[in-house]
C-alpha cells in the first residue's frame, strides 16, 4: 500500500522491475491485491448476515484446507463467540493430548483398620479419581459390572462384616461440582450434573409422576434409581399440552429440589430427568445397601470425604487395596463426549488434566481452574493464539465461556495433521445426518456422511465444529452465530443452508 500511495501508474510503468527494491514492492503490491480479494466476504454469508433475524446477532465462519493450512473462506474470525457444546471439542482434544486415548480412569475399593475372622474392624473406602464413566448407561452393561465385581472381590478377602462404615472418596477434585458461571435454569437439571472425584449413574435420576386434569399438580411416584434422601418442593401443573415444559431445579451437594413448570395432563407415568446432587455420598449409600442384601453387614452410616472433613473425622492413615475396576479407554469417552455431548464428561476431563497444574505459592485455584489453565498453557505452547479462549468449564454450558473461529480453526487444523491422537479425535466427532447430536443436520443432503461435526446450542447460540470431506479434500471448518432473534432449529437450518452453499 506505501508503494502504491507513492507510486503513480506512469512512474510504476517506467520504473526498472529488475532492480531489488521496485521487485519486493511489486511483490508487496500483488501480495496486498491478494489478500484483500481473498478477505471478500463470500456471498451465502453477506445473505445469511440480511436475514432479518440475524440484526444485532454476531457471526464468525472460518473454513481451512487442512492438508495446505490455507483459509478457504472467513467472517470475522477473531470475534469472541459463546460456543455452547462445541467447547467440548476442546476439552477433548486436549484430554487426548495429554492423558493419551488409552487412557483409563481407576476406581479402588480400600479398607483401614484390622482385618480378621471375616470381621474388618475400620472402614470401607471407594477411592475415586474423577472417572465420569463408572456405571453410565452409555457403556451399558459394562460399566453396570462394578457393583458386582466389588462384592465378589469382598466376599474372596473373607470380609462379612465392617464395624465401620463405607465412605467414598471423591477428594481429587473439590467440591465445586458446577462452575459458578452456569445459570440457575441449568442447575438440578439432568443435563448439567456436577462432577466430581466421584461420579455414579451419569449422575443422574429418572423421576416418575402420575398427571391428572388440567391445572391440577401430578403426584410423585419415585425415582430410579432410587434416592430416598432428595425431597421434592412440588410447583407443577398439568396441562391440556403434548410435551413437557418442566424444571428440576436445585443446588450442588443439597439434597432439596423443586419441581416447576407443567407437563402433559392425564399420564399414568411421566418422566423427567434430574441430576444426583451428591453422587459420592449417593455412591457409599447405595453399595452400604447392597452389601446388606448380600449378607455383609455394615455398622456405621454411609459417608464421603466432604463429610469427615466437616466433621474432623477425617483419617489419612495407611489403606489396603482390595480391588481397582477401571473406565473405559479415554478414546471411547471422548467418543461419548462429543456424539451424544455428555456435559459431565466433558467437565471430569478438563479437570482430570488440571491435575498436572501445580499451584504457585499460596494460590487457591478451584478444580475447573486449574484445568483452564492446563489447557491454555498446553495450547500456548502449540503455538495457538490462546487469548480468544475463555473458559470456565469444559461443557459450555457457562455463557460466559468464548472461543473465536480463528481459534477453533487452528485447533482442528493442528488435530487433523500434526496430533498423534488425530484419528481418535476425529472418530469422537459425530458424523452429520447419520448419528449423534447431528444426526439430522445436512441429512439427505450431498454432505451426509462426510462432515463431522460437533454441535453446539443454549439459548441464543448456534454453532458447529469439525470437518468436512469433499473431492478428496478435508476442511477444517468453525461457524458460530449468537444472539439472534429466531428460532435454535430456523438458525440450525440457516447453518444447514450455509455450508451446503459453501461446499
Amino acid at each position: 500500500f506505501f508503494f502504491f500511495k507513492q507510486k503513480t501508474a506512469y512512474e510504476i510503468k517506467e520504473c526498472d522491475w529488475s532492480s531489488d527494491v521496485y521487485s519486493s514492492d511489486l511483490l508487496c503490491l500483488l501480495l496486498c491485491l491478494h489478500l484483500l480479494a481473498g478477505a471478500q466476504t463470500p456471498a451465502p454469508v453477506k445473505w445469511l448476515l440480511q436475514a432479518p433475524y440475524m440484526r444485532g446477532a454476531s457471526f464468525s465462519l472460518v473454513v481451512k484446507d487442512v492438508q495446505e493450512g490455507r483459509t478457504v473462506y472467513s467472517y470475522d474470525t477473531d470475534r469472541l463467540q459463546s460456543p455452547a457444546s462445541v467447547l467440548k471439542t476442546v476439552a477433548t482434544a486436549t484430554a487426548l493430548e495429554i492423558l493419551g486415548e488409552d487412557y483409563r480412569y481407576p476406581t479402588t475399593l480400600e479398607y483401614d483398620g484390622i482385618l480378621e475372622n471375616g470381621t474388618l474392624e475400620g472402614n470401607l473406602y471407594i477411592k475415586g479419581s474423577g472417572d465420569p464413566s463408572l456405571g453410565s448407561s452409555h457403556f451399558a452393561p459394562r460399566q453396570n459390572k462394578f457393583l458386582s465385581t466389588w462384592i465378589a472381590a469382598l466376599q474372596k478377602a473373607g470380609i462379612k462384616h465392617i464395624t465401620g462404615s463405607v465412605i467414598s472418596d471423591e477428594s481429587i477434585f473439590d467440591t465445586e461440582g458446577v462452575s459458578i458461571k452456569w445459570l440457575r435454569e441449568d442447575m438440578g437439571n439432568y443435563y448439567a450434573p456436577g462432577s466430581y472425584g466421584i461420579s455414579i449413574f451419569d449422575n443422574m435420576y429418572k423421576l416418575s409422576l402420575q398427571t391428572g386434569a388440567a391445572g391440577t399438580r401430578p403426584v410423585l411416584k419415585g425415582t430410579e434409581p432410587d434416592i430416598p434422601f432428595i425431597r421434592f418442593k412440588n410447583y407443577l401443573k398439568a396441562a391440556p399440552v403434548s410435551s413437557d415444559s418442566a424444571y428440576i431445579i436445585g443446588a450442588p451437594l443439597d439434597d432439596v429440589r423443586y419441581l416447576y413448570g407443567v407437563l402433559p395432563a392425564n399420564r399414568e407415568a411421566y418422566v423427567l430427568k434430574g441430576d444426583i446432587p451428591d453422587p459420592a455420598l449417593y455412591l457409599a449409600r447405595y453399595l452400604t445397601d447392597q452389601l446388606q442384601q448380600k449378607g455383609i453387614r455394615v455398622d456405621g452410616a454411609p459417608s464421603c470425604y466432604r463429610i469427615e472433613v466437616e466433621e474432623n473425622r477425617w483419617k489419612k492413615g495407611e489403606r489396603k487395596e482390595i480391588v481397582t475396576t477401571y473406565s473405559p479407554t479415554l478414546r471411547e469417552i471422548a467418543s461419548i463426549c462429543n456424539h451424544v455431548s455428555h456435559n459431565l464428561y466433558a467437565d471430569a476431563l478438563v479437570k482430570t488434566v488440571g491435575l498436572q497444574y501445580k499451584p504457585r505459592r499460596n494460590e487457591m485455584i478451584s478444580s475447573f481452574g486449574r484445568g483452564v489453565q492446563v489447557v491454555k498453557e498446553y495450547w500456548e505452547k502449540k503455538g495457538l493464539d490462546v487469548f480468544p479462549l475463555r473458559m470456565n468449564d469444559g461443557s459450555g454450558l457457562a455463557p460466559a465461556d468464548k472461543v473465536s473461529a480463528g481459534f477453533m480453526g487452528e485447533l482442528l487444523v493442528y488435530m487433523a495433521t500434526e496430533s498423534a491422537v488425530s484419528d481418535a479425535f476425529i472418530a469422537s466427532l459425530p458424523q452429520a445426518g447419520i448419528e449423534g447430536s447431528v444426526r439430522n443436520f445436512l441429512k439427505g443432503s450431498k454432505l451426509q456422511g462426510k462432515a463431522r461435526l460437533k454441535s453446539g446450542g443454549i439459548t441464543g447460540v448456534r454453532s458447529y465444529a469439525g470437518y468436512i470431506t469433499k473431492d478428496g479434500k478435508t476442511y477444517a471448518v468453525a461457524v458460530f452465530s449468537n444472539n439472534y432473534s429466531c428460532s435454535m432449529s430456523r438458525m440450525t437450518g440457516a447453518l444447514e443452508k450455509l455450508l451446503l452453499q459453501l461446499f
